[in-house]
């Protein structure tokens, strides 16, 4: 493929100069954002998609999402998932059920354990490092990644059981965990932390947490929930404060933006646009030169949408999932079986390929 001309003004040049390698400012994102073409935008981010991942495949995992509790204390206002510690609705799944529900996926020819759930004052460090240990004798010789816990979770582990973070996720390693999910970021501003999760963990202790995970050699993805109460503004600092950790740690494998489910929160609201979500996709591949991947959010967009979005800057198309419950409690139930996920992916003239957790590809269903 060709170097992308520069187009005539500045910001022409700027995205030109980011589809040929170079890397954008903060404000040259921020003016991206605001005043390209769409269509401009896009041509630059699949400039560098194709840089990065040249071969035209778009990778996929099978895995299941296992939300092991909806206990959580800090009533985020975009979480519609949550109850409140003494609620007679929620939940603690069982050990054996927990396990049931990786049998499941590894008889699907799943690989990836995607655990998460809420901050629940009754769960401290002990009870994951049973759970893990448990998991991983179970599935001993099966390829089970337990992709888990987010930085919010971790860093409440670490609180209620009184350990520094570094230990928390050095016992959380030793007993089995293989990476971690990036979810819990939002956006990392303060100001737009502090309206809709006020009892949450900082923009700071988000970020330091995955920068202790990256130094024990944990990788992680990272997200952005965006369309509540932030501005582009917002969203590029978040950027921007990605892409520095990535130039320290190199820990990041992959990024992830979904749009904010309104429905049954108590921040209520309107879902963002499809045009939204192509635009944050392709600014966040522009600015994140250093992340190796873009994953879509095919659960909050839909497959179409995602589909197009192959062409703003993603080469991944995520996770089969299997179940989810936490966007689907704000009203979004988009599921896909692995047949129409590939088909989706070959319909928009790439190849699907099923990778692990790291990126490593997997040509079917490992014995």
């Amino acid at each position: 493929m060709g170097e992308l001309q520069p187009r005539s003004g500045s910001l022409g040049d700027a995205l030109a100069r980011a589809a040929n390698g170079g890397r954008l400012t903060a404000d040259e994102c921020l003016a991206a954002a605001q005043s390209a073409d769409l269509l401009q935008l896009a041509a630059a981010a699949d400039a560098v998609r194709r840089r990065l991942n040249p071969a035209q495949v778009v990778t996929y995992v099978v895995g299941r999402n296992v939300n092991y509790t909806n206990v959580c204390w800090v009533r985020c206002k975009f979480c519609a998932f949550y109850r409140v510690p003494g609620s007679d609705a929620g939940y603690v799944l069982p050990l054996e059920a927990i396990l049931q529900k990786i049998e499941e996926m590894v008889d699907a020819g799943g690989a990836e354990v995607l655990l998460q759930g809420g901050l629940n004052p009754s769960l401290k460090i002990d009870w994951f490092e049973e759970l893990f240990r448990t998991v991983k004798r179970r599935f001993a010789g099966k390829t089970v990644t337990l992709h888990a816990l987010s930085p919010a979770e971790a860093i409440y582990i670490a609180r209620i059981s009184r350990l520094t973070l570094s230990e928390t996720l050095g016992r959380l390693r030793a007993s089995g965990l293989d990476s971690m999910p990036g979810g819990g970021a939002e956006i990392l501003t303060d100001r737009v932390r502090h309206a809709i999760s006020p009892y949450k963990d900082t923009a700071d202790e988000w970020i330091d947490c995955m920068r202790v995970a990256h130094g024990l050699g944990i990788r992680t993805t990272a997200t952005m929930m965006y369309g509540s109460i932030d501005t582009w503004e917002d969203r590029v600092e978040h950027l921007m404060r990605l892409r520095d950790l990535q130039d320290e740690t190199g820990g990041f494998t992959a990024f992830i933006p979904w749009s904010f489910q309104p429905d049954g929160t108590e921040l209520g609201g309107s879902r963002a646009s499809a045009v939204d979500y192509l635009r944050t996709v392709a600014v966040s591949r522009l600015a994140l030169d250093n992340v190796p991947h873009l994953q879509a959010s095919w659960v909050t967009q839909g497959p179409r949408v995602a589909q197009i979005a192959l062409g703003y800057g993603l080469d991944d198309f995520g996770s089969t999932m299997m179940e989810e419950n936490v966007v689907s409690a704000a009203g979004c139930r988009f599921t896909m079986p692995i047949e129409e996920l590939e088909r989706q992916i070959r319909a928009a003239g790439y190849e699907p390929i099923r990778r692990t957790t790291q990126y490593e590809p997997i040509f079917g269903p490992k014995a």
